[in-house]
């Protein structure tokens, strides 16, 4: 891994990296290593601090659980957007969702975005839900949304957002439906808000999911893993899904060669199933097709 051009020794980069992977799984990459000193200095003027390498040695004299949450939220990717990557979206609500409507006797739908980051994954379905009210009219509805991240946590429970965060994939049809001035930012008011159960959670330690959901949104969370972490987490998924649910990864993330749980599922391109004798039927004869 490179290092970032500036005071910090390898002795300081690896006491940083080193708390992140232990406390959440993540292998810092080395873009994001090269970005580590900014993303450190909040950290260190709200602790008093001069430069990374006074820093790392903090963190090895003293237990100071404030210090290391902090510096974990610093580094954590929290990148998101509303509506990010729309065909999935547009995946869930034509296609996805109808099937488990019909599927579902008992009018509960359960959802869960892991890895959630600052909210607009949740906000974005809970949008789109809100906009199809009638079509779910007598549904109950849980949209759990959990991440490692208590910075990140905490402003998605807030609902607040800035105005370059709603320009990223909002319609402004939404914005004004949905959201609400709060200052210079913007605020979900309280229909979505009340929609989401948003909980800090870690994935390798995991106390919040219960049961099982009918769709599970991963994105973006397994490329920072190792394959040995990335097992782990699909474990979990699988723990919580059912023999319909239906799986949800990033661009750049597969189950191919990582996961023996899931497999493509059999109707929906880009998602996939647990896997079952009757999935397996249905790939086996889609690719003999």
């Amino acid at each position: 891994m490179a290092l970032p051009p500036s005071r910090m020794g390898s002795g300081a980069a690896r006491i940083l990296t080193g708390l992140l992977e232990a406390r959440t799984g993540q292998v810092l990459s080395e873009g994001r290593a090269w970005r580590m000193e900014t993303a450190l200095k909040p950290v260190l003027r709200d602790h008093g601090l001069q430069d990374i390498d006074e820093l790392a040695g903090k963190l090895l004299r003293s237990r100071n659980p404030r210090l290391d949450e902090d510096v974990v939220n610093a580094l954590l990717n929290n990148e998101s957007s509303f509506f990010r990557d729309l065909q999935i979206f547009d995946l869930i609500h034509r296609q996805i969702l109808p099937r488990i409507q019909e599927a579902r006797g008992d009018r509960v739908l359960r959802i869960w975005s892991a890895g959630c980051s600052t909210g607009q994954e949740a906000y974005s379905l809970a949008i789109r839900f809100c906009n199809e009210a009638a079509r779910w009219a007598g549904w109950r509805i849980e949209i759990l949304a959990t991440d490692i991240s208590s910075a990140a946590i905490d402003q998605a429970r807030s609902g607040i957002f800035s105005q370059m965060d709603v320009q990223r994939g909002l319609p402004i049809g939404d914005l004004i439906k949905w959201f609400e001035p709060a200052g210079d930012d913007w605020r979900a008011n309280p229909e979505l808000r009340r929609m989401i159960d948003f909980r800090q959670d870690n994935l390798f330690a995991a106390r919040v999911p219960t049961g099982a959901y009918d769709l599970l949104l991963c994105r973006n969370v397994l490329l920072y893993f190792s394959p040995e972490r990335r097992q782990s987490v699909f474990d979990l998924l699988a723990r919580h899904s059912h023999d319909r649910s239906v799986l949800l990864l990033g661009a750049g993330e597969t189950v191919i060669g990582q996961s023996e749980e899931f497999v493509p599922h059999p109707e929906f391109r880009g998602s996939y199933a647990r896997r079952g004798p009757s999935t397996d039927a249905c790939n086996s004869a889609r690719r003999a097709g």
